[in-house]
């Protein structure tokens, strides 16, 4: 069974483990706690982004960062646009859907409070999921992060293809 729930203190440990992970991953060789510590968790405790947990039976397999752009938080880039700023599942259990599940429930978020449009800075190696949950690759360019603006224009619902 799979099931996503915000980021709650039971929890914590578990993203920090996963965010561990997802870092190392990508290659980055940041103190993963003092990040969570210092920027990840003053921004979800003021409510400038949202993170949620997705769990496949009784294991913590993955999760999302996402948030609606605003002129308040530092990593606006689009303003008023929806945001999928990381998004992980552990590999062992990738090309099962989850990701386009949790993908999918953000979205679900994001528009309850009224966004129609998202956008991500995918990795080269996360374009193709993006792409096949209804992301399109623009000619925006992030020099910060070394990748493409890929776009959503609706969030009407997942056109996500298998």
């Amino acid at each position: 069974m799979l099931t996503v729930s915000p980021l709650c203190d039971g929890t914590l440990d578990k993203f920090i483990e996963l965010f561990a992970d997802y870092y190392n991953e990508l290659g980055c060789d940041e103190n993963v706690p003092h990040l969570v510590e210092e920027y990840i968790l003053p921004d979800l405790l003021t409510g400038l982004l949202s993170i949620d947990m997705l769990k496949h039976d009784e294991t913590f397999a993955g999760f999302v960062i996402y948030q609606t752009d605003d002129i308040n938080n530092d990593w606006n880039f689009k303003e008023g646009w929806g945001n999928i700023r990381e998004i992980y599942v552990t590999p062992s259990l990738r090309r099962r859907g989850l990701g386009k599940f949790l993908l999918y429930t953000a979205e679900m978020k994001l528009k309850e409070k009224g966004t129609e449009k998202s956008y991500c800075l995918p990795d080269e190696r996360a374009e193709e999921f993006f792409t096949a949950c209804g992301y399109t690759k623009t000619d925006g360019y992030n020099s910060e992060l070394d990748c493409f603006v890929y776009e959503k224009l609706s969030l009407n619902n997942c056109d996500c293809k298998k």
